[in-house]
């Protein structure tokens, strides 16, 4: 079946072609004339011109994310920890320490001045705070946890 109506196809095809006539199509003499003493030349040719742009590869591409997915050392995220207690050495602040808790993963941390968490590194431990810079996209910010207090919510 498939193959007689290929058959039939390609006679249709060739009878087509064959019923076109091959007499070239007349062109005109003499150009066209608008008005009695105007005439407009036709140009038999047309030249076709591309422009090509070439880019050179540089830099990164833009459509790649800023923060990678395989990119570890980004948690915790200073939204998700808690300052749950502050061990301040007054006569020696340097050997201050504090716990936090990061409330999504439920993982506790134990931290110094100077120590790095995620984007974070502790600046300063003060009674009651830790002071972070926080790292976010080559800008540098100081950002401060204190420990809830009664009344704050949380502890009542």
């Amino acid at each position: 079946m498939k193959h007689r109506i290929l058959i039939l196809s390609l006679v249709a095809l060739v009878l087509a072609t064959s019923a076109c006539g091959t007499e070239p199509v007349p062109t005109p003499a003499t150009p066209p004339t608008f008005g009695s003493d105007t005439a407009v030349e036709v140009s038999q040719s047309t030249a076709l011109s591309r422009e090509v742009f070439a880019y050179r590869a540089a830099g990164r591409d833009p459509f790649r994310s800023l923060i990678s997915a395989n990119d570890a050392n980004l948690r915790p995220f200073f939204e998700d920890l808690r300052l749950v207690s502050v061990q301040y050495d007054g006569s020696f602040p340097a050997r201050s320490v504090a716990v936090l808790r990061d409330t999504t993963l439920n993982d506790r941390y134990t931290i110094k001045v100077g120590d790095r968490l995620g984007r974070l590194q502790v600046t300063e431990i003060r009674p009651g705070q830790v002071v972070f810079t926080r790292q976010n996209l080559g800008v540098s910010e100081q950002v401060m946890l204190e420990t809830r207090r009664r009344g704050q919510g949380g502890i009542e």
